[in-house]
Formats: structure tokens, sequence, C-alpha cells
């Protein structure tokens, strides 16, 4: 399969720049993955297309400050790193940005905060930092929450939207953005109707900026990410089916943790790493419905889609959804594939 074939004109300003102003209250396109059919809605009635037993599933991962700025020490120049990976105490991969960082550049963050490039691994640099606590501790009083490159003015509301209400375990540099659109009264309205509720945790990494930049898609290979599945997420996700029930996937990095889980019909609790990439002809082990948001052309999101109801019927979603002027990406409306 090649890149272009999952392209399509999307119009710049159709990517949303800052939140809605309510949760609950963004359109929602729904889908029929059979048929090919859509129906346009708001996304609080979503309640409307769930039903007793089924069960949806939510990733519980917080987004952490992980952005710093600061300058190079001895020139001034603007720097900026992006917090990838803990590989040691205060060693940290970052991806920087920054005229001349090499190995033995020195930066200057705010809160007395310095570091140290000890590798030059490229766009990616491993840093030591000297901190007056360990940098984890201190990282609300120097970072940013590191919203997509593709917003350009960020607002104070920006920031404190890209969170799920329901986040809670520290540790991405992205956000499930799927589960941006729930409130905790349209949780109590689905719980009230008898749809049960698992969390899983997927922290997303930088895996998520990544284009894919091979024409053959099939040479695109994912980074690896860490996610947990517990016991109790298991048991209510098994629980549902054997009632009937269906699997309600919020957002791919939730899909992508399932069906890394998911054998002979069924979730077990695991801890580890993944790199799942789903693409069309990929065949679904466990997921029956998913709550997704409009992604950009050829990107990773999108041919999980694709893979979850038809190359010709997400498309075609999506010419739909660019005549009615959807919001799409982050901090854009729903489409809800049944």
């Amino acid at each position: 399969m090649k890149r272009s074939e999952f392209d399509f004109y999307l119009p710049p300003e159709l990517i949303a720049q800052e939140p809605p102003a309510r949760r609950g209250l963004s359109r929602m396109m729904v889908v029929d993955k059979i048929t090919g059919k859509v129906a346009d809605r708001v996304f609080r009635e979503i309640t409307e297309f769930l039903q007793e037993n089924d069960v949806i599933v939510l990733n519980d991962v917080k987004v952490i400050p992980a952005r710093l700025k600061g300058e190079k020490k001895g020139t001034g120049g603007k720097v900026e790193v992006l917090l990838l990976k803990e590989k040691g105490a205060n060693v940290w991969e970052v991806l920087a940005k920054g005229r001349k960082l090499k190995e033995g550049s020195g930066i200057i963050f705010p809160g007395e905060v310095k570091g140290y490039v000890v590798q030059d691994l490229g766009a990616r640099k491993l840093v030591r930092f000297e901190t007056p606590l360990p940098l984890r501790k201190i990282l609300d009083e120097v970072g940013e929450i590191p919203l997509p490159p593709y917003i350009k003015k960020p607002t104070d509301r920006s920031f404190k939207k890209y969170q799920t209400v329901y986040a809670r375990k520290e540790g991405a540099i992205a956000a499930p953005t799927a589960g941006f659109h729930f409130t905790e009264g349209i949780l109590r309205q689905l719980r009230e109707k008898g749809v049960n509720i698992a969390f899983l945790t997927l922290y997303v990494g930088a895996g998520t900026f990544l284009p894919i930049k091979a024409e053959n898609i099939e040479e695109h290979s994912m980074e690896e990410e860490y996610f947990e599945v517990s016991e109790d997420a298991s048991r209510i996700i098994n629980r549902s089916k054997e009632k009937g029930g269906r699997v309600v996937a919020v957002g791919t990095t939730v899909v992508r943790t399932l069906e890394t889980v998911a054998k002979n019909g069924k979730v077990y609790p695991v801890q580890g790493k993944t790199s799942i990439f789903i693409i069309p002809g990929y065949k679904f082990k466990i997921v029956d419905v998913l709550l997704t948001n409009f992604h950009l052309p050829s990107s990773t999101p999108l041919l999980l889609a694709c893979a979850f109801a038809g190359r010709e019927i997400i498309l075609n979603a999506y010419r739909e959804a660019v005549k009615k002027r959807y919001r799409f990406y982050s901090f854009g409306d729903a489409m809800l594939i049944i």
C-alpha cells in the first residue's frame, strides 16, 4: 500500500487551533462501518449509540510538562527540549531544538536547572540535568505541557484543556485526544445506562508526532510505548463481552493496547511495550466500536481507522467532513465508528 492512497485535501483552517468552549459540545460524525452511511450529531448524544453491557475503554494517562525552554550556555541562543525517556538519574533522552548543540554543550533553564549534552544522537540528545530536586518533582515549575506543533498560538485554555477529565497516571508527552470530549456528566449518564467503563494506560510518546515518510506504508515502524492493562480492566472488559456487550475503544492508543493484549476474544492483564502498527488488512481481535477524532492525511491514526472500517468508507466520510467544515485533530470534532 502506498502512503498517497491515504491522502486527502485538508484545508489548513480546519485544523482546530483551540479547544471548544465546553467539553461534550463538539460535533460527532457517526459512521456505519458496514454501509458507510454517516450521521451528523453532537458528542453528548453518544449515550444514544451505546447500550447496556457495552464497555467503554479509556486511556487514563496524564501528560507531563515535558517541554523545557532555555538558552545555550555561553551564547544565549534559544534552546527547546522535549523530554522523551528517563534513561537514568536525571538523565533524559530528549528531542532538542537549538543551534550547534553537541556533546558538552550546556543549557540553562529556569528554576536553577542546568543541562549538559552527554551524547549527541542527531535530533535527539542525551541530557544530564543538574537540579535542586529530581527533575520530575519540579517539572510543574520549569516545564510546560507540550502542545502539538500545529497549534500555532496556544492560549492558557489550550494548556489547561490538553488533558482528559479522567487523566491520572503521569508520564505521557501527548494526550489521548479522543477522550477530550468526555465530561464527568457524560460518563455518569453512561454508567446509569448500564455501560461499563474500564481504564488502561498507554504512555503516549514521540511516535504521535512522527509522520509516515516511506511511500510504502509497510516500511514505517512505530516507536515502542509502555502500557499497563490491569486485572480489574481485563475483568470488566471480558465480563462485558460475555454478556453480549461491545468493546468501545476511545482513541487509537486504546485500540493498539487492546489489540496487543487480546487473545481468543479476551483481554489479559499485561504490562509491557507495544509497537503495533495497524493498517488495512489487519484482523481485529477485540475492538467492536471506535471513537476517534479526525486525523491528518496519511497519518498512522488515519490508517488505523481505515483498517477498522475500510479505506473507502473512511475517506468518503473524511471528504464529507471537509465539506461540512468539521474540525480536525486534537482539539477537533469526534467520529464514532459503529
